[in-house]
């Protein structure tokens, strides 16, 4: 039987909130193995990531990423993706890299949210304007359908393009005020300085961080680090592996034992708002397990 290659085609069948109960649904069974793998050459990365989940499968997917290639009209990201089945090691499908990228790295970030946002949420300020923004902008109204999105980039001539392709969508000229009238702020940048500071930070936010996920990258500056509650999708491939939390670590900022839970802490309750004002931040690390658990979604709705 030929492998399939599983393409966009499917995106009509695939549903947010089915997918977030999908990724809950994974972290309750066996802890996934994982395994990182990063080259670097200059500012361009080779990132291999590979997961097994006993009695779900296994994944291989390698990314490449070179942020110069918008100049040249090409994705920033891009990579190749590979189901195996847990039955006999066999190719299962080949599926999409973007189909795959877009809807882990939105799914991860919508789940966290679904724990950690208030309910209430009505005001969402995206910065950044790239296909991961969009993603958002598409997740978040599953969850949040009352939302009212900003939207702020370096380029304004970006942020207009996002905004003249979503209607609704307002344009901030000033991040501070972007972000200080925020219920929900999503970071989706390229950044190795933050540019989200703490001191603009209220009672009750959520912050889903997104966009770093190199040692040298970070989004968000100490302060705001230091306020927050701190979440990650997983401790394993994120506070070693990630500016984000392993600079201020580094510099005594937090300590690791400062993250409140993972997802695999879901079932006992750990993942989760504490209190209504505090200020929550959850780091998306979008680990292979991740990519598993979507791509495995994804080929059984292909499936039926």
């Amino acid at each position: 039987m030929p492998v399939p290659f599983i393409t966009d085609e499917i995106e009509s069948r695939l549903d947010w909130l089915e997918l977030i109960d999908a990724l809950e649904k994974g972290h309750r069974g066996p802890r996934a193995e994982i395994s990182d793998s990063f080259l670097y050459r200059g500012a361009d990365t080779l990132l291999s990531r590979a997961a097994w989940i006993d009695g779900m499968g296994a994944l291989v997917k390698t990314a490449t990423i070179f942020p110069g290639n918008p100049e040249n009209g090409q994705a920033s990201v891009n990579g190749g993706v590979s189901l195996f089945s847990d039955k006999d090691g066999l190719l299962e499908a080949l599926i999409d890299f973007h189909l795959v990228t877009r809807w882990k790295t939105a799914g991860d970030s919508l789940l966290a949210a679904s724990r950690l946002a208030r309910p209430d949420s009505r005001n969402i300020t995206l910065v950044g304007a790239g296909t991961v923004a969009r993603s958002m902008h598409s997740a978040y109204r599953a969850l949040f359908p009352e939302a009212r999105f900003t939207i702020w980039n370096r380029s304004e001539p970006a942020a207009e393009a996002f905004a003249r392709d979503l209607p609704g969508v307002r344009i901030a000229q000033d991040l501070e005020s972007a972000v200080s009238t925020a219920d929900i702020i999503c970071t989706a940048t390229m950044s190795t300085e933050p540019l989200v500071r703490g001191a603009w930070l209220r009672p009750g936010q959520h912050l889903d961080l997104i966009g770093a996920f190199r040692p040298d990258m970070r989004e968000v500056d100490d302060d705001a680090i230091r306020r927050a509650q701190i979440f990650v999708d997983s401790r394993e491939t994120t506070i070693d592996h990630i500016g984000e939390l392993k600079i201020p670590i580094s510099r005594g900022v937090i300590l690791p034992d400062d993250i409140s839970a993972d997802f695999y802490d879901i079932e006992s309750g750990f993942f989760c708002r504490r209190e209504p004002e505090a200020i929550t931040i959850s780091k998306n690390g979008g680990g292979a397990h991740l990519d598993l658990m979507t791509s495995r979604y994804i080929y059984e709705k292909w499936l039926t």
